[in-house]
């Protein structure tokens, strides 16, 4: 299938559009203090970061329920999150354009709305968003299709015509459920063949990888 047909392009958010790496993992080690087990660290969590934080928070602790850590992490969060959120390097310039060019944008998230809208909002790119789907917009989160689904159904998008962009294995399977064409990122920490592995058509090396497989000229006008 030709790239050349694509005209919908919907963004994980965190480590996809959004450097949140810091943040998340500081979240997590404030919330989980004295509770996961000696040697949790940054490791441990990598493989699991974008699963809804209720399923990580319960992974990492060990506990059948962790929901009580939910607003410990989030007072953290936020408190720290206008200091290390950042987008990716190009990010803005590339969706500021594609925009410009009619391609339709959207973000597809496990993030709550608050904290989605925060980050977008922060970096400049909310208003580059024609659909936003969070956790609080749907029954089932990513690997689950229904998020994908959607932010085509709000775009109007045909699923043959849908890059679903990320940096998880979770984004490739929602991406892929939904009939959406699934393309990492190389700057994921889980890795790039991780991401080759559960399906992704394409990899970008770098955001304005996006300006050849959409057959735009990557010259600023």
């Amino acid at each position: 299938m030709s790239s050349k047909k694509i005209k919908n392009l919907l963004f994980d958010l965190d480590g996809t559009i959004l450097d949140t790496n810091e943040l998340i993992m500081r979240s997590f080690l404030h919330a989980l203090e004295g509770i996961a087990p000696a040697g949790f660290g940054r490791e441990q969590m990598i493989p699991h970061m974008g699963l809804r934080l209720i399923d990580q928070l319960n992974y990492f602790s060990g506990l059948p329920d962790a929901s009580h850590l939910i607003p410990i992490y989030r007072e953290m969060n936020m408190r720290l999150h206008d200091d290390l959120v950042k987008p990716f390097p190009n990010t803005v310039e590339v969706l500021q354009r594609l925009k410009g060019e009619g391609f339709r944008l959207g973000v597809v998230t496990t993030k709550i709305r608050m904290s989605t809208d925060k980050g977008l909002k922060l970096t400049g790119m909310y208003d580059f968003m024609d659909a936003i789907v969070t956790l609080d917009d749907v029954q089932n989160a990513k690997p689950h299709p229904e998020p994908v689904l959607k932010a085509m159904q709000l775009l109007g998008a045909k699923p043959e015509e849908t890059f679903m962009v990320g940096d998880s294995a979770v984004d490739m399977q929602s991406a892929l459920e939904a009939g959406a064409v699934p393309v990492g990122v190389a700057w994921s920490l889980k890795g790039e063949q991780l991401l080759r592995e559960y399906g992704a058509v394409h990899v970008l090396q770098d955001m304005r990888d996006l300006y050849s497989l959409l057959g735009v000229e990557s010259e600023v006008l």
